[in-house]
Parts: structure tokens; sequence; C-alpha cells
């Protein structure tokens, strides 16, 4: 065991603190990593608060991993120390359901192991990346490009890949009509990526506060939810609707905005329920789904076309005491559009 400074939360009502924890020895197939950046997703302030149910606690967030190999076990192969390396939201599987041998694992019959609050195969609690350091099965971290920086890497591992793998799944590219609607953490990815699949790209954003950077970042039309008027000049406009926003959603006004056979496709997480009119489906034979961020053979594949199109996220990098207020900030939409924490300041 070795003891790494980390940041935790003692329970679902208390801030972020300084602490140490304990990383496991590295075994046969384990790569233990020297955290340089770890990106700030919704989801961590979902789980830290309790947002998405009973946690664990002590909880030390972060999913959005990127450094250095430090060490490799007896038996990796795919890695040596010194290579630039990433660990996103899960750290194991089951390794033999269908889906995992299909290299969807995040989809594992048996549920994949969170890289913080779950338990891992021993039964001790996983903690997450706003650490200095962390070890993980070579199975399950990717390899990051020369290419890409190293912090602006980082949210690729949650926010790249959660939008990456439905805009592939769902067929965006050339000639496809896409709408991203939210222009925060995910968002600015999912338009950034459909603009490099080739798609023509429309961001639906509650006001125009964030048009020059949507269009900046490669939209082709920036509309306002707030106007009527852009539900009645969209309407049936649209192949693929990907939501990335955690709040709810009037769905059957967006399911109005897809043509026949389109889908909506929601990556956004809300804490509450929704409605749905049925017939907002079956009247255009549309289409609601969901996707859950990517396998690692996909995670690979997205870091490897981000680096061919030259696409990190919009980040603020901040020092680890910084990171209860960027909660407050990213709760009050006051980020453009990824916070990464450089933890050499934990």
């Amino acid at each position: 065991m070795s003891t790494v400074a980390a940041y935790a939360a003692s329970s679902a009502k208390a801030p972020l603190e300084r602490t140490t924890i304990e990383r496991r020895p590295v075994g046969a197939s384990d790569v233990r990593i020297d955290i340089r950046f770890a990106g700030i997703c919704h989801s961590d302030i979902h789980q830290a608060r309790e947002g998405w149910g009973e946690a664990i606690f002590p909880m030390v967030p972060g999913h959005e991993i990127a450094g250095i190999v430090a060490e490799v076990g007896s038996g990796v192969t795919r890695y040596a120390v010194g290579d630039r390396v990433g660990v996103g939201c899960f750290v194991d599987s089951c390794r033999e359901c269908e889906y995992c041998e299909r290299g969807l694992e995040q989809y594992c019959v048996q549920g994949m192991t969170g890289t913080y609050n779950a338990l891992d195969r021993s039964g001790e609690p996983t903690y997450g990346g706003y650490s200095t350091a962390i070890v993980v099965d070579e199975n399950y971290v990717v390899r990051i490009p020369d290419s890409l920086p190293l912090d602006a890497a980082a949210p690729l591992l949650c926010a790249g890949i959660t939008v990456y793998s439905p805009l592939r799944h769902w067929n965006a590219g050339p000639g496809s009509r896409v709408a991203v609607l939210g222009m925060g953490g995910l968002g600015h990815m999912a338009v950034k990526i459909a603009h490099a699949m080739g798609a023509e790209v429309t961001v639906l954003s509650q006001s125009l506060r964030k048009k020059d950077d949507g269009l900046r970042l490669g939209a082709d039309r920036y509309r306002a939810t707030s106007d009527p008027a852009t539900f009645q000049e969209l309407k049936g406009s649209f192949d693929l609707l990907l939501s990335t926003v955690s709040a709810p959603l009037d769905f059957d006004a967006y399911l109005e905005l897809l043509k026949t056979d389109g889908a909506l496709v929601n990556v956004g997480a809300p804490e509450d329920p929704v409605s749905l009119n049925l017939f907002s489906l079956m009247l255009g034979r549309r289409s609601l789904a969901g996707s859950a961020i990517g396998g690692i053979a996909e995670t690979q594949e997205m870091l490897d076309f981000c680096a061919e199109h030259g696409l990190g996220a919009e980040i603020e990098v901040i020092r680890a005491e910084e990171i209860n207020q960027a909660y407050e900030r990213i709760l009050a939409s006051d980020v453009r559009y990824r916070f990464v924490i450089d933890t050499a300041t934990i």
C-alpha cells in the first residue's frame, strides 16, 4: 500500500478537504499513474452530494484523469514508465459478459466498477482522480496521444467519450443534421466533435449568451430555446438531437424538432423524473434513447480522433483548494467550459 494526497468529501453535506488515501500495491497487470490533471465533471457534484442516491464516503471524486505512468506490473505489456495515459469513468468490469467481450464494458451485465464511489473486487472503495496517484489494471487505461496537452485531454476521458459514442453510433457525419442541446462541458465537446465528423451542427441553448463561442467551435447555427420561434422554425429539422443538460426537459417539444426516424439521445443525467407523451414518438417514428460513456477501445478511438483533428476541451485550470468554489460555479453555469485541477497543488 502507498499513501497519497487527495481531496475528499466526508459526507454529502461536507465540503471537499485535503486528506490522504491508500492506494493498493502494483499488481502484475497494474499500472501506477502519477496524476497530473483531473477534470471536474457535473457528475462529480451529483455523486458527492448524493443527488443520484446513497453514496460511499469518504469520497474522492474524479474520473477525467490524465497523467504519466510511474510504475508497471511484471505482466504489463501495453504501457511503460513515462507513457502519457488516461483513466475514465470505470476501472474494471466482469470481462466475461457479452458486452465486455464486445468492447462495451460500460454496459457490463454485472455493472462496471466506477473509478470512484464504487467497490472493487476486494470489496474496498474506489477513489478517483482528485489525488496525486492511482493504480489501475492496464486493460482499463488508455494512451493519450503526444499532440494532446494533458490538461486539455483530461476532460475527454468523460465529456469527450460521452458525446463521441452517441455521435458515432447514430452516424453523425456528412449529410446529417445534428442539434446539440446545452453548451457546457459536454455540449462544447459535442459541437467540436460533430463538426469534425462532418455534420451540420446547431446549438440549442437557453440564451444566445455563448453564441460566439458556439460558432467558433464549429456550430453552423445557434438558437435560443427561450424563444418560442425556435421550436416553430426548426420543427422536423434534425436527424439527431443530443441532449447534454442535467435538468428535466419538455421532451415532447424537443421530439418535435426531429425528422421522421430521428433520435433524441440523452447523455445528461437529471436527478428528477421526466414525463413524456408517447404520441410524440409514435407520430414521427422517432426514438428517445440514452447513451453512457464508451468502452475502452472506443475511448482510445475518440482520443486518436481528437488528436487527428486537434480537439481538446476548453478549460480553466484551477488549484486544488478552489474545488469547492468550482462546484458552485458549475452549478451557476459559470465556466467555459471545463474546470481541470492541477493535481500538483493537492
